[in-house]
């Protein structure tokens, strides 16, 4: 495995990603049923900030920084977060060993074990067996949290439906198999949607070229969803394979009015996160159905 998060973790695409899984994992608290959480792609859970790979890049400052100190960014006139990123930030503040200010960043699955109540469950999906021995040192006591050293997608025919027949699916590779990784979670979705249609789907994507994403969201758009909605945040135009210049998150059967949840959101990532020029963002049903 080339890629590792650890020197990504905390930048503008874990902003988008991570906030938006904080707005699903709360619309299904929303309910008191129990619910099940399963992430194809768990990394070793939680990355050091002050350590060598985040000290390299220093991306998480040009992402969760600029949310964290806006006025050093915007000045003093940058005004409140949305509640829900404001939420989302303070839950990242009370890990233990930020204490003293933002020094570990949590990636989907302690994010997620974080949000979970005693009743709701967690499998952890990780191939690359370091990564998955840390994971499974990280949750050793937490009995809700079950980790499984083996390929994401394959894991999810035995995985699913989960015992709770509610909850989500997080799907959030590396794409080091570039476009051909979209081709590989086409038919992911389309075995997990015939054994559970009625779950729920998050697709995290990164935005180089356009053209690139295009043809999995017209799959998606074809996949028999009712409803699957697509939000993105642009740094830069979409139109250069050799920078990451977005990412977008799509979520097949996604809870109803997320759209609402998530617009102001966005409107504030993008006015926080701008860098050389004015970052963009996107948020449109891609297919809506009526009820």
């Amino acid at each position: 495995m080339n890629y590792r998060h650890a020197y990504h973790a905390g930048n503008f695409a874990d902003v988008l990603k991570h906030s938006v899984l904080f707005a699903l994992i709360d619309a299904l608290k929303a309910k008191s049923t129990p619910f099940c959480l399963v992430d194809t792609h768990a990394g070793s859970g939680c990355y050091a900030l002050d350590g060598a790979e985040a000290g390299k890049t220093g991306e998480y400052k040009e992402g969760i920084a600029r949310l964290l100190f806006p006025d050093l960014h915007q000045g003093p006139d940058a005004g409140p977060l949305p509640p829900l990123l404001r939420h989302w930030l303070d839950a990242i503040l009370k890990l233990p060993g930020n204490e003293d200010g933002l020094r570990l960043y949590p990636g989907s699955p302690l994010q997620a074990a974080g949000a979970l109540r005693d009743i709701d469950s967690a499998q952890l999906c990780e191939l690359h067996p370091e990564e998955a021995a840390r994971l499974r040192e990280l949750f050793r006591h937490d009995r809700r949290v079950h980790v499984h050293e083996r390929n994401g997608y394959e894991a999810l025919k035995a995985l699913l439906p989960p015992k709770e027949k509610r909850g989500l699916v997080l799907i959030d590779p590396p794409y080091e198999a570039q476009e051909a990784e979209y081709r590989v979670i086409e038919q992911a979705l389309k075995g997990a949607l015939q054994r559970w249609p009625t779950g729920m789907y998050a697709v995290w994507y990164p935005i180089k070229l356009r053209s690139q994403v295009q043809p999995f969201l017209r799959w998606v758009q074809h996949s028999g969803v009712r409803r699957a909605l697509r939000a993105e945040l642009l740094l830069r135009p979409d139109d250069s394979p050799l920078r990451l210049n977005g990412s977008g998150m799509v979520i097949l059967n996604a809870p109803w009015k997320l759209d609402e949840v998530l617009r102001e959101p966005l409107r504030a990532m993008s006015r926080l996160l701008s860098q050389e020029r004015p970052a963009s963002w996107r948020l449109d049903w891609l297919v809506q159905e009526a009820d």
